[in-house]
């Protein structure tokens, strides 16, 4: 299976990307982890990478490109992938078509991960961490026994400032500019498949693999 996870923040993307890349026995491969990997190893990208980011920039598509483009050149990656993370525009996508297209191993599909804005700031503005041990909470879905207070260490409980209703309704304005078009791209490829995120965990899972198993004829 070659698959590329989309979503909006707080669709539960890493969550179901362990899940997925276990059932499929692949590598869940993250634009993050790629990061930290070629930066801490001091590849010749990851050194490039962290000149961007020692300057307070954007590390530019033409490096994650090229990040993206050896890490899926790995041997684990040879019989499959789930890609998490990448890509984020449609320049970036038309990149990895080209990529898989030379190296003969298209895409088998692009789950979306589908919610409403409205769930989205409920469970991230919800969210409260630990002061002491970083625990996490939530209002709704994880209450602490003692409202404020940490149930492990007893620690004081309080709201990141990125998981602020104004931080998060930014970072859902900036996925519909920025990433939301490869959702169209994908679509006109036929290769998207769309599942509501909503649900426990391995209902979602399950709901995801029973779409995939449907749409991707072996």
């Amino acid at each position: 299976m070659r698959l590329i996870l989309v979503g909006p923040p707080g669709a539960g993307k890493g969550t179901q990307a362990v899940h997925l890349a276990a059932h499929y026995g692949i590598p869940h491969i993250s634009t993050g982890d790629i990061f930290r990997h070629n930066m801490k190893n001091e590849t010749e990208l990851g050194l490039l990478a962290k000149s961007y980011v020692d300057r307070g920039e954007l590390v530019p598509d033409s490096v994650t490109n090229e990040m993206v483009k050896d890490r899926l050149s790995h041997a684990d990656a040879q019989a499959g992938f789930l890609l998490d993370g990448f890509p984020r525009n449609v320049l970036q996508a038309d990149v990895l078509r080209t990529v898989l297209a030379e190296a003969k191993t298209p895409l088998d599909a692009v789950l979306e991960l589908s919610i409403d804005d409205a769930e989205i700031i409920a469970r991230l503005s919800g969210r409260r961490t630990c002061r002491n041990c970083s625990a996490s909470f939530h209002t709704i879905y994880e209450k602490p026994a003692v409202d404020g207070i940490c149930d492990k260490c007893q620690g004081e409980l309080y709201q990141r400032e990125d998981d602020s209703e104004a931080v998060i309704t930014r970072r859902l304005e900036v996925y519909a500019e920025q990433t939301k078009p490869i959702i169209a791209f994908y679509s006109a490829q036929g290769l998207l498949i769309t599942i509501p995120a909503v649900g426990d965990v391995t209902e979602i899972s399950s709901r995801a693999i029973a779409a995939l198993s449907a749409a991707v004829v072996r």
